[in-house]
């Protein structure tokens, strides 16, 4: 029944928010050099690599300079991608990877391999289902890349507190998962509440 949902929802999705992904399309390929989309390699179901898709809202190979953002202070992200990105407009080509079958509307957020490498035995659970568009640990940490502009060392604050606990939140999930609770975490992430 879950993956029905997500087949019809993000072939919706995409057809009735095409003229949205025509103007991000156009505003950020306009404001800064480089292709409209982002991808990259991130860990899904059964430990397997795929890519994601993003409308960029960096500069042209900023990750090269680090994983993580950290909030306004961080140079790299463009005019565009200030405001895609606090309105999560960037996230919105991972409407194809729903589409696909890399990824569900709600479920753990994906990682990068390097990260992923870090998880116990009891962290790895959260391989077992299609990452997510959006996640409880994602509507709790909204403001993460604030949350690291105020650290002396934002990775490793990332790996000692935040990814511990968003995986805790994603475990819980596992257990309590439903149409019902993904559909409430998705009205949650639009209305933020």
């Amino acid at each position: 029944m879950k993956r029905l949902f997500d087949i019809v929802c993000s072939f919706f999705g995409l057809v009735f928010l095409s003229w949205l992904f025509v103007f991000v399309a156009l505003w950020v390929g306009l404001s800064s050099r480089g292709g409209v989309f982002y991808r990259q390699r991130r860990v899904g179901r059964c430990n397997r690599d795929f890519t994601i898709y993003k409308f960029r809202s960096m500069r042209v190979n900023s990750d090269r300079q680090g994983l993580l953002t950290i909030g306004g202070r961080d140079g790299r992200i463009t005019k565009a991608g200030v405001f895609i990105r606090k309105y999560k407009l960037d996230e919105l080509p991972q409407l194809f990877n729903v589409l696909r079958g890399d990824m569900s509307f709600v479920g753990p957020r994906p990682e990068v391999r390097k990260y992923v490498e870090l998880y116990t035995e009891e962290q790895k659970k959260v391989l077992t289902v299609r990452p997510g568009i959006t996640s409880l640990s994602s509507i709790k940490y909204r403001n993460e890349n604030e949350i690291l502009s105020r650290s002396d060392n934002p990775e490793q604050y990332y790996i000692d507190v935040i990814m511990q606990d968003k995986l805790a939140i994603e475990l819980d999930y596992l257990e309590q998962r439903s149409l019902l609770t993904d559909i409430k975490v998705i009205f949650q992430t639009i209305f933020g509440k």
